[in-house]
């Protein structure tokens, strides 16, 4: 899918000539359907936002020691915060509407980054990991004290055996396995793990041009957070309720619920991308927790899908873009390299080149 070699030299000099003329996007606002990271809810969810009402009539009456504490340490504004803002523990499900934050060394909840699970599930981890190991352990117990003769011995321990399994495979789902993120110029890498399903040619309004889709499926044993392409501006998102149709079935990406992620990548080209969560038949809670006007690096955590789903990632079809993966490749977010737009990295090479030598202007290898 590359575009015919043309004279290197030239191609970067009109680039950058061209893109000295580009202008930023306006950042959209938030829309009024994402009022927190999670728009589809849900059980655990609802559970966790009671907790939190709990949590602070409790700091409030009990603690307000405490609570002038953090109220002295937190930082930025938020004029329309759904609900008080105590501890970092609040941010939680606001975090794409909030202005709040507190510095690391002012968070007392900041070790929670460093386990080795998605943050954003921490809540389903624990809740379906008593249901599931304890169950297990339940079964387990009444198998140790139950007589021999007993004819549901077999049945209460086939249930403790799949009832432990599926805990195992939420702890595994969980996971957040720390990635490398590769370097360079023009450098596109994957948003999410999986298997690459399709790579399509389409023609996007946001783009504004013809654009490339690469669809990545995720699998349950997949790693389901989703990682930052590039480093990028976040330009706006855009929520789609729908179905929740099998994520391998091409349709899903036109059925299915969905949030676009509508970035500006940083390089002096600006270039538009989107990255698009996609529910499944199982996985029905979409996780976004960036905000419009955020700046996000390359890898960046922006946001999960729980339970196995589907992810786009739509590109400008320039004539620079080469493309680094085939329909099947297993890949990994934030660690493998998708794409790469060559003049960003030929541009580099040329400002070097002008640097050290300003009256040659190299050839650069494509």
């Amino acid at each position: 899918m590359n575009a015919p070699e043309t004279d290197g030299g030239a191609a970067v000099q009109a680039a950058n000539e061209a893109s000295a003329d580009v202008s930023p996007r306006p950042t959209l606002p938030l829309p009024d359907e994402l009022q927190t990271i999670q728009p589809g809810g849900g059980v655990v969810m609802r559970l966790e936002l009671a907790w939190g009402r709990l949590r602070r009539w409790y700091l409030r009456r009990l603690r307000p020691g405490y609570v002038r504490h953090m109220a002295e340490k937190r930082k930025g504004s938020c004029p329309d915060c759904p609900h008080d803002i105590v501890d970092p523990r609040d941010l939680k499900y606001v975090r794409n509407r909030c202005g709040y934050y507190w510095e690391p060394e002012d968070d007392p909840f900041a070790y929670r980054d460093r386990l080795p699970f998605a943050r954003a599930g921490l809540a389903e981890l624990v809740v379906l990991s008593i249901i599931f190991f304890g169950t297990a352990l339940g079964l387990g117990v009444w198998l140790a004290l139950a007589p021999p003769p007993s004819p549901w011995r077999f049945a209460a321990g086939l249930s403790a055996l799949a009832a432990a399994v599926c805990g195992v495979l939420v702890v595994w789902f969980f996971r957040d396995p720390p990635r490398t993120i590769p370097a360079g110029p023009g450098l596109i890498v994957s948003p999410a793990d999986g298997k690459v399903v399709s790579i399509e040619r389409i023609d996007d309004e946001y783009v504004g041009r013809p654009a490339l889709t690469i669809g990545i499926f995720l699998s349950i044993f997949n790693v389901h957070l989703n990682r930052s392409p590039a480093d990028a501006r976040v330009v706006g998102l855009k929520y789609k309720p729908g179905k929740c149709l099998n994520a391998l079935r091409p349709e899903s990406a036109r059925e299915n619920e969905s949030l676009s992620i509508l970035l500006e990548d940083l390089s002096p080209h600006r270039r538009p991308m989107i990255v698009r969560q996609i529910t499944g038949a199982i996985a029905r809670r979409i996780v976004c927790w960036v905000r419009p006007g955020q700046i996000l690096k390359r890898g960046e955590r922006l946001g999960m899908i729980k339970l196995g789903s589907r992810t786009e990632l739509i590109l400008p079809d320039t004539p620079d873009l080469r493309l680094e993966v085939a329909v099947g490749a297993r890949v990994r977010a934030g660690a493998s390299v998708l794409a790469r737009y060559a003049d960003d990295a030929a541009g580099q090479t040329t400002q070097a080149d002008q640097d050290t030598q300003p009256a040659a202007l190299s050839q650069p290898d494509h």
